[in-house]
């Protein structure tokens, strides 16, 4: 049974500290924007607001999938597409139908119909705009944990079964001819090691137990599978260029305006030396920080 660990004896949390109230922890960690598992480089990657914190080089995982998002997700980027690179598609669709509202300048005005869509469009055969399948999961020995979101690619999602080894879209079928629900199975995701680049095939491993079961029904009604399943398309970095604010201690306080004289009494006149000084620089924060001196 593979797990991606929290603790290095591979212990289970125990369920008088799990989910316990915790600012501390979370005003440490900041926004977390939720928790993934990559397959990025054949590896089994947990990520969290975008920081890979734990990995697994198992060649297989055992899940519990609790909810699935509605449609194909897909995206087309005007460049290459670089992995973990801060970029935002030029179009793209939730459902995989029509493109979503806010992009601001949709390739067709329907998904099928598009020329991105079309084999060939991308590299050699490929689609140049990308499918993408989202599932909400958590791991065998820990289904009433977290709430993993695992994005499928489209050779991991399409294709025919070879046997127990089968995409996730002939692995739904294969299950609804059984009338099988497959929230109420662990199935197990396995890297083929036939592909060059990190492909997914998928087989069941065993029916939940009853207890089991209701845990993993609750859990698809959970903010967290939403989160996990749903598409927002964050802006990257540059396209918004925020940046950090400076705490008020380190904010130049504004120079008030000069009181008008209360009197008319002759002022002294200042020297044309001191009146063509330049004024002193603002001290930046790191020349603040030195007046403050050392511990020393």
């Amino acid at each position: 049974m593979s797990n991606i660990s929290l603790f290095k004896s591979g212990s289970v949390i125990p369920d008088y500290l799990r989910n316990a109230p915790d600012a501390t922890t979370k005003d440490i960690a900041g926004s977390s924007g939720g928790k993934q598992i990559s397959i990025k480089g054949g590896v089994w990657r947990m990520v969290v607001g975008g920081e890979e914190v734990a990995k697994n080089e198992d060649r297989s995982m055992n899940f519990v999938v609790v909810a699935s998002g509605k449609g194909i997700t897909r995206t087309f980027y005007a460049g290459k597409y670089e992995e973990g690179k801060d970029i935002k598609p030029a179009c793209w669709s939730a459902e995989g139908v029509v493109p979503n509202a806010e992009v601001p300048e949709p390739q067709s005005s329907s998904c099928a119909t598009c020329s991105q869509n079309i084999e060939g469009s991308g590299e050699g055969k490929s689609r140049a705009c990308r499918f993408s399948k989202r599932l909400a999961v958590t791991v065998e020995n820990d289904i009433s944990g977290n709430v993993y979101r695992l994005s499928v690619p489209a050779k991991s999602y399409f294709g025919k079964a070879d046997g127990e080894k089968m995409p996730l879209q002939a692995y739904g079928k294969f299950l609804a001819g059984h009338g099988i629900p497959i929230t109420g199975l662990v199935t197990e995701a396995r890297f083929d090691t036939s592909e060059a680049v990190p492909v997914l095939k998928f087989r069941a491993v065993r029916p939940l137990t009853q207890d089991e079961w209701e845990i993993a029904k609750a859990q698809s009604l959970t903010d967290d599978a939403k989160m996990a399943t749903e598409f927002k398309m964050v802006p990257s970095r540059a396209e918004t260029g925020t940046q950090p604010a400076l705490p008020e201690a380190f904010q130049q306080a504004p120079v008030p305006a000069e009181a008008p004289a209360a009197t008319t009494e002759p002022v002294k006149r200042a020297s044309k030396k001191a009146a063509d000084a330049p004024p002193p620089p603002p001290k930046d924060v790191a020349s603040v920080l030195a007046d403050w001196g050392t511990d020393d």
